[in-house]
């Protein structure tokens, strides 16, 4: 059976579409495949699940948790937390149903657990997985090829060791499997098939106490690297997709208030460390000119986004059309802040910012926690800036239990 690649082309841009939540008014080009916008250059990798919040209480803070105090989901902020969780053992199960409002049926789900090795060091694992729905796939004259279920997973590892009483490091490896329309044929010939790759998160987690107006608070910082691997590719070796390779960076800041109560504020940074679309030369008709020789857009501004890894990576903070402005644009904001009662109730509330040049995602969040001996719950409730947005009302719930040493 013949089906076009534009299959493939709509559900990458679909699974793209539900990691920056673009507001419904607003237009994305992909200047690679349909000209370009010269105000909007979203960055759009493969596999954007990797970095969707997937825990109720960071997702509270407005996805903030790079510094915050170490629990289960450590691996996904940092994984440099974990050599300082207090507990023996214990896992966390997280659902969310996503983008609730344009479809019924897809969601997001992380089941993560951890074990003590000893006073210095810890290790986890975790799986992630993300269910797009089903879809009815086409071919090239719009005949029906049945209905398929996109669906991604990744199952990883983690290792956290102390290299001092205040400072942690923490290594994570993970085996990546996407398949967004099974084994099908394109118009052209290629064989579809599920992308596979590997990534690796490298974080650093430094937390040391600190006089507060008389009081001990405690203050933390935090560096992640994440999804550090090869690209993947849907059909040919030749149509490679970068991970969502990320730096996270963040502090947080936690103040007892007496011996029950305690508020702790946490910001994190994050960049995408992926190239950045350049900017096209178009004809006085507005159409893309191409290059004779490699039949290929001819870039005005910025560079070439389909280099190498190493080259993509290191060379995305200074590779935007508009040089340094363009490229602070993309550092995205979190801010959130977590009330505490003696460790057993806790009330959040966050706030997370996107430029609207560069996927405009704007939302507040908020959430509660419980916990009861070593069983705990917590939920957690986003509210967009803009009305109608595709991610009105999504929900989060957590799932915790821990084993005390």
């Amino acid at each position: 059976m013949k089906v076009s690649k534009n299959i493939l082309q709509t559900l990458t841009f679909f699974g793209a579409f539900a990691a920056f939540h673009v507001e419904s008014q607003a237009q994305i080009t992909i200047p690679q495949l349909s000209g370009q916008d010269v105000d909007r250059r979203v960055i759009i990798t493969a596999v954007p699940f990797l970095n969707f919040a997937p825990d109720s209480r960071h997702s509270a803070m407005g996805d903030a948790g790079v510094a915050t105090s170490p629990d289960a989901n450590s691996a996904h902020w940092n994984a440099g937390k974990l050599a300082f969780i207090e507990d023996d053992m214990g896992f966390s199960l997280s659902y969310s149903p996503w983008l609730g409002r344009l479809v019924p049926d897809m969601s997001l789900n992380y089941l993560t657990g951890y074990k003590r090795i000893d006073d210095v060091s810890a290790f986890g694992l975790d799986l992630r997985y993300f269910n797009m729905g089903d879809i009815q796939l086409t071919d090239s004259r719009g005949n029906a090829l049945g209905d398929f279920s996109p669906r991604d997973i990744a199952i990883g590892g983690t290792y956290s060791r102390k290299l001092s009483d205040n400072l942690a490091l923490g290594i994570s490896a993970r085996f990546i499997h996407s398949n967004l329309s099974g084994n099908l044929s394109s118009a052209g010939g290629n064989e579809s098939r599920p992308g596979v790759s590997v990534g690796t998160d490298v974080g650093l987690y430094h937390t040391s106490e600190i006089i507060l107006s008389d009081k001990e608070a405690n203050l933390s910082w935090g560096i992640n690297l994440s999804n550090i691997g090869p690209k993947i590719t849907y059909n040919s070796a030749e149509d490679l997709d970068y991970l969502p390779t990320n730096l996270r960076i963040g502090s947080a800041l936690q103040i007892p208030l007496d011996g029950l109560n305690s508020i702790t504020f946490a910001l994190d940074l994050n960049k995408m460390l992926v190239p950045t679309p350049p900017l096209y030369q178009v004809d006085e008709n507005g159409q893309l000119v191409l290059d004779p020789s490699t039949n290929q857009p001819i870039i005005a501004a910025g560079k070439d986004p389909a280099r190498p890894l190493i080259s993509g990576m290191f060379g995305s903070p200074f590779d935007a059309p508009d040089g340094f402005r363009e490229e602070m644009q993309e550092v995205m904001i979190s801010f959130g802040t977590e009330y505490s009662y003696d460790d057993k109730f806790a009330v959040r509330a966050g706030y997370f910012y996107e430029n609207p040049k560069k996927g405009g995602r704007r939302y507040f969040t908020m959430g509660v926690g419980f916990k009861f001996n070593r069983l705990g719950f917590d939920f957690s409730y986003l509210v967009p800036q803009v009305q109608n947005h595709p991610l009105a009302e999504t929900l989060r719930f957590s799932l915790l239990f821990n084993v005390p040493r």
